[in-house]
């Protein structure tokens, strides 16, 4: 890292560590004592879920699109999506929530349910708001290996790195702090650090290749929760923990998945989740790196067909290879709720485009206590809202 950079981070978290030790002491006990809690007896869905609504394309003709991402801005007020189309649509939440007013499903156009679009000069694989904008910047990573971010209020570029060497970026995400810093993980076989503050297409405050025959960076998280660690998940089967004020080495290694790590994400502040194209989700430990759960049950081999978790309520979603969403509670190893995914397209136009449907993204709201909302994108370009209501207790 430069100097400046280097120092700001360290500080930050110089200034907190004694403040975190108790607490963290204090997390630790509780989620060893939430683990002893949680067995392998048969999974209980304690949620009613149901569809919502559905947004798809009346067009004839329209090139395939599949939906790569899918992000709640910082409010939970706007959907942003992107993919193989090159537009980054945005969305209200209550148009997509409230369009249903029988208890039947809405059914939605993309052309009057966007509120707008942005057009992109690549496919786009991932997308995040960056914090500190007040939701007004959305960070890109591209098959062009460029990173770009978008004022949305003018709905124009307002940022750009090329640092990849034209390598696809799979991956973009920021820290927490205060100033964000980026990361970028690519097919170069890096994962990039860098300060959008910087003029000339950003500054690279640190650069690390997990894998020494280069295997590809597909996914790249900090710690939501403040701390100081950044997981990568790479395509040599192993994902890797690093401390942010150190980066020559990783300081974790979890290593269980038998094909590629295509994504991570923090569950909370001890513990991550991560998926492969082995078919498997993974809840790991982060202060030793130890495996506490494997999930099975969604069909995946080959493709990103997307992971997000509802921190609140301990819930897993991910789509799979044979067109379907599933739903796993972070308790048990097999899923709570699948549900179709009926694709829109004809059958002969799904082979030609895209070998097979498949559902392609999700992401939760996180937010609500006794109810929730998974939004989830499908290879054919089509949006499915889903939402849940917690069961009543039985006595």
């Amino acid at each position: 890292m430069n100097n400046s950079s280097s120092s700001s981070i360290q500080q930050h978290h110089d200034d907190d560590e004694e403040l975190r030790r108790p607490q963290r002491n204090q997390q630790q006990i509780t989620n060893t004592t939430r683990e002893q809690e949680e067995t392998t007896t048969t999974p209980r869905c304690e949620w009613d879920f149901n569809l919502s609504t559905v947004v798809s394309s009346h067009a004839t003709g329209a090139a395939t699109d599949v939906l790569g991402v899918i992000e709640f801005d910082p409010s939970d007020a706007l959907v942003a999506t992107g993919g193989i189309a090159r537009k980054i649509r945005l969305y209200s939440v209550n148009s997509l929530l409230g369009g249903c007013g029988g208890g039947g499903v809405a059914l939605l156009d993309h052309a009057s349910a966007c509120e707008y679009y942005i057009c992109t000069p690549a496919k786009l694989s991932s997308l995040k708001w960056r914090p500190g904008s007040g939701g007004r910047v959305l960070g890109s990573g591209d098959y062009d290996g460029v990173v770009t971010e978008y004022d949305l209020e003018r709905k124009v570029p307002v940022f750009e790195r090329d640092e990849h060497g034209g390598r696809r970026v799979w991956s973009v995400d920021y820290s927490m702090w205060d100033p964000a810093v980026g990361a970028s993980g690519s097919d170069d076989g890096t994962m990039q650090m860098w300060d959008p503050r910087c003029d000339g297409g950003g500054t690279c405050v640190a650069k690390v290749q997990p894998s020494a025959a280069r295997s590809s960076v597909c996914c790249v998280e900090f710690n939501p929760f403040g701390g100081a660690l950044v997981a990568v998940g790479c395509a040599d089967r192993k994902a890797y923990g690093y401390d942010v004020r150190k980066m020559s080495d990783p300081v974790i290694v979890f290593d269980g998945h038998k094909k590629t790590v295509t994504y991570i994400r923090f569950l909370d502040v001890n513990t991550l989740v991560s998926a492969g194209t082995d078919g498997c989700l993974k809840l790991w430990n982060t202060n030793d790196s130890r495996m506490i759960r494997t999930y099975k049950g969604h069909v995946n081999s080959r493709s990103f067909v997307g992971l997000s978790v509802w921190r609140h309520g301990g819930l897993l979603g991910c789509g799979s290879e044979n067109n379907q969403v599933f739903v796993y509670d972070r308790r048990w190893g097999e899923p709570i709720w699948v549900h179709g995914f009926e694709s829109q397209l004809s059958r002969s136009a799904q082979l030609s485009e895209t070998g097979t449907g498949f559902v392609s993204s999700v992401c939760w709201r996180q937010v609500g206590d006794d109810h929730c909302t998974l939004v989830a994108g499908g290879s054919d370009g089509v949006l499915h809202v889903y939402v849940g209501k917690k069961k009543p207790l039985a006595y």
